[in-house]
Parts: structure tokens; sequence; C-alpha cells
């Protein structure tokens, strides 16, 4: 069972700005990097092997390589791999979207449908997002607003703080603001139903596409009521404090601040992610050692056992 580093692949798009290469270490020759998709096995952009034995082989080249059994009686109880995990830097804001579920987005789009969650990795003072509606409103509201240009007036803005935690179920209107950086694990879907974009154009000069019957079709236009914050409780485990911060169906995540050593059983039901937020960290397991530092994130197969961490770092692990 193997331990593998990973190297993201990035998106440049208009809102982006140039934070995660100067402060995460990102490499890359675009100007913006809007995201980097840490942990992919997406068409749109998988992440590669960036030492060892496999290197240079994309993540899906590599399972398919070693056998979707790394993956874990859970992973595999999914047609597809089940996650995504990113690094976003918004220094603009995003467009107001919404994102299907399974059953409308497996109808109409032919892959799964994406409920995420966001660690807010920093923000600027003063930053906020939008998160669901502020009243309810019908479907025939919601159509006008967009039409008009008032759906602004109806969504909940939030002000956001290093370390809050944004559980976005599919159907959630949602959009991240300008100057904050997070940390999105979400389901492995790049489905996305953009509902206003604050008449900006893409690179071609012409407004980007919106899709208002299919957002009006899966919307939640409900309130939706969250502390955004973790909803576990913080142990310690070794020389760590681990807080369960949202698990779901497809992904179950915390967030540790180690300083020392700490381990975790790496089970038979699924694969483990650790993916570095600050600090350098050092993963081992059977004979076998990867190091992180800021910014960087590494896969470890199922049923590898007891894995140990060690360093000063803060990192978010997620699994199945």
């Amino acid at each position: 069972m193997s331990i593998i580093k990973l190297n993201p692949a990035f998106k440049d798009y208009l809102w982006g700005g140039t934070k995660l290469k100067e402060n995460f270490g990102k490499k890359t020759d675009l100007d913006i990097v809007a995201e980097s998709w840490e942990l992919s096995v997406h068409p749109d952009g998988p992440s590669t092997v960036a030492s060892g034995e496999y290197e240079g082989k994309t993540l899906p080249e590599y399972l398919d390589i070693v056998g979707k059994g790394v993956l874990g009686t859970k992973g595999n109880a999914f047609e597809n791999f089940p996650i995504l995990i990113k690094f976003i830097d918004a220094k603009g804001s995003l467009s107001i979207q919404v994102h299907p579920d399974n059953e409308y987005a497996l109808r109409v789009e032919h892959e799964y449908g994406k409920t995420e969650m966001w660690y807010i990795m920093d923000c600027e003072p003063g930053a906020f997002l939008y998160y669901g509606v502020n009243k309810a409103i019908t479907k025939e509201e919601f159509k006008e607003r967009i039409e008009n240009n008032t759906l602004l007036d109806v969504l909940k803005a939030v002000p956001v703080h290093k370390g809050d935690v944004f559980f976005i179920p599919s159907g959630t209107i949602h959009a991240i603001g300008a100057g904050i950086q997070i940390c999105e694990i979400q389901q492995n879907s790049n489905s996305t139903y953009r509902v206003y974009d604050f008449g900006r154009v893409g690179k071609d000069g012409k407004p980007r596409e919106l899709h208002i019957q299919k957002a009006i079709d899966v919307s939640n236009l409900n309130p939706m009521e969250s502390d955004f914050k973790p909803c576990g409780p913080t142990t310690i485990q070794g020389d760590a404090k681990v807080t369960m911060m949202a698990t779901c169906h497809e992904f179950t995540t915390y967030v540790v601040d180690v300083d020392g050593q700490t381990t975790w059983n790496v089970d038979d039901e699924s694969f483990g992610s650790v993916i570095v937020l600050d600090g350098s960290l050092t993963i081992s397991a059977n004979g076998q050692s990867v190091q992180l530092d800021k910014g960087q994130t590494a896969f470890i197969d199922a049923n590898t056992g007891e894995t140990t961490i060690t360093g000063k770092a803060q990192y978010i692990y997620a699994r199945v």
C-alpha cells in the first residue's frame, strides 16, 4: 500500500488571483491561478503523481495500474471516484451559482451532482459570501429577480472568518465573495449552473453563459440555518487536535493541528488524503515516507494501516 504525493491541475478563471502562487507555493506559468485541483480524477483536470515509481502518471492512470482496491470498500461502492479537492483563490467574486443533485445531474448532465464543503483558509477584512436565500421565494419570483437583476436582494450574505466551515448541499444557491481563499472538498463533478455573473464577460469578450432554467429546476428556495462551524467534536489524537468539519455520503473531513506526532488508521474501507494548509509534515507507513509542505497534497491507499504524521502543521484529512 502506497502514499503518493500529487501535483494539481490549474484553472485560470477570470475571477482568480495570485495568492495560491504567492502563499501556497503553486508553480505554474499561468498568470492567474483561480483553482488548483489537488486531488482529482476528473477529465476536466486530473492531478498527477509528483514522485516515485509512478511519477508523471495522472491519478486516474495510477488507479488503473494499481487497481481500484486502493479506494477501499466504501470508495468502490461508487460508480466513479467519489470526491474532488481544490484550493480556490477568489480575487473577485464568483458567479451566483447552484449545483444539481445526483438524480437531476445524472439525467441531464450524465455525471453525478455536487454537494460540497468549504474551509476558509484566509480572507480579507470584510469579506463575505452568499449562502442560500434570506427568505422563502417561489420559482416565479426567482426567475423574475434573475431577469430584473434584483436576485442579490434575496440572497443571504454571510461574513467570513478564517477557520469557518460551510457545508453546501446540492441545490444551495451560493457564491464565494472577493478576497477569500478556501479549500473545497466536493463530489467528483463539474456541473455548475450559473445564475448571475455581475455583467462580466469572458476572454472572448462575450457574457458568460447562464443556465437559468436548469437553476430554477434544482434550486432550494427556502432559507437554511447554519452557524458555519465544524459539525463534529474536537478530540486529542496523539500530539494533534482533530476536529470533524463535515460528513456526508461521499466524504468525511477533519481539520487537524499537529505539533509532534499523530496517527491515522487508513483502513480497508477508504483511502485517505492529506492537504497541508500551513507548516510541513511527514507521512510514514510500511517503511515509506512522503514529506509535504504548505499547499501540498498526498493520497494514501486504502488498507495502508497505521499511518504516522509528524511535524508542525495544520492539514485537512479527508476520506469517504
